[in-house]
């Protein structure tokens, strides 16, 4: 095989990871999430520009809150997560861009000086970055169930302001009881990949 990465590591990361329909009571801990953090912080994006946050839904007042807002199918095992995170797009990021590319400045007004601009990168980008965020949750040894079956608007009103936009919802975790579905099918390598 031609991955350095160990066969334990790459079943822990995706073959043997699979989205969690039900949780433990097991909580998810604060420094879980920090070490989560830590890690993905540093798969790549676009100029640095990192335009992910993550809203952490740990209060019972706060997933009494959004919990109107989630499809009726992802409502019961988002009552039940440990730990709910709302993963969204900073359309903002760009006020961040001095500390996070220092050695180019005005690289914000020179390329994102336009909300347009700014909402296209930084949802691709976010997007990027919420995979990285999934990887790193089976790093530590949870589950993680991304869902984007829910009210965009409601949540965004909710929990975040007019320069946030929802991206997804990750239900976080350790699996429970019959926690998963029959694994899909995959498309093959052949499927994927043209070389021209």
């Amino acid at each position: 095989m031609s991955l350095v990465l160990d066969p334990a590591a790459q079943d822990l990361l995706f073959r043997e990871a699979r989205t969690a329909n039900t949780f433990t009571d097991e909580p998810v801990t604060d420094e879980q999430v920090q070490a989560i953090y830590d890690l993905v912080k540093y798969g790549p994006t676009a100029f640095n520009q990192s335009p992910l946050r993550v809203t952490l839904v740990r209060s019972a007042e706060a997933r009494e809150r959004l919990l109107p807002h989630m499809a009726e199918g992802n409502r019961a095992k988002t009552a039940t997560a440990p730990l709910v995170a709302i993963l969204s797009t900073d359309h903002e990021f760009h006020e961040e861009l001095p500390r996070l590319m220092p050695h180019a400045p005005g690289i914000a007004e020179t390329f994102f000086s336009e909300r347009p601009v700014r909402e296209a990168a930084g949802s691709v980008n976010a997007a990027l970055q919420a995979g990285y965020f999934i990887v790193g949750v089976r790093a530590a040894g949870l589950a993680a169930g991304p869902m984007t079956g829910f009210d965009f608007a409601g949540v965004q009103k909710e929990f975040l302001d007019a320069d946030h936009t929802p991206l997804m919802i990750v239900n976080i975790g350790k699996p429970g009881e019959d926690a998963w579905f029959p694994r899909s099918p995959r498309l093959e390598y052949e499927d994927v990949v043209t070389t021209v």
